[in-house]
């Protein structure tokens, strides 16, 4: 003998109980849909197979737009780096054998990279504009660099220092006006 269903076996009679009957239906709890017999009710079998479809469409196609953004920002060749050379520094700590660490064929005393000159031309006046090209690492091999490059600089009459040193003074200048305005006060 099959009950009909009341408003204690009918789930969506009241919409609070309708949206709980949902989220059980998403965890995978059908029973909300019990009481009645697919076989009389086509419809309902109808829209649970609509449902399920359209559940994990959305929710996949959700997925799949938080991944992309995801990789998104984080899709550059820094990274990509970054991450190789934490593989290969785990795989030479805790993979290798002490003596396959020392084999020179492996792990070469000098290691050769190909740049482009003009782009390393072009990078190397960038940084200088910028005001990061003198740093206190690696003086011989960037006094080189500058040789092989044939680039002119001289860190001590560098115009990226006399520019921000005009905007200090500027700034000092603007910070004095404040301070008569707010002493004058």
């Amino acid at each position: 003998m099959i009950q009909t269903p009341d408003k204690n076996t009918n789930m969506f009679i009241d919409i609070r109980t309708s949206l709980f009957a949902i989220y059980l239906f998403l965890a995978g709890d059908s029973s909300a849909l019990s009481n009645w017999a697919y076989i009389d009710n086509p419809s309902i079998a109808i829209l649970i197979v609509l449902f399920s479809l359209l559940v994990v469409i959305y929710l996949m196609n959700l997925l799949i737009g938080l991944l992309n953004m995801e990789i998104g920002e984080d899709n550059n060749r820094v990274s990509y780096l970054i991450q190789k050379a934490e593989i290969l520094a785990e795989i030479e700590l805790f993979y290798l054998l002490p003596h396959q660490r020392r084999w020179h064929t492996w792990f070469p005393e000098v290691m050769y990279y190909y740049a482009d000159v003009d782009k390393t031309r072009i990078e190397i006046k960038r940084l200088i504009e910028v005001g990061e090209w003198d740093t206190k690492e690696f003086t011989e091999m960037r006094e080189n660099l500058l040789k092989l490059l044939e680039i002119k600089h001289n860190p001590i009459d560098n115009e990226v220092i006399l520019k921000k040193l005009e905007k200090l003074e500027e700034q000092n200048t603007e910070f004095e006006k404040l301070l008569k305005e707010i002493r004058a006060k």
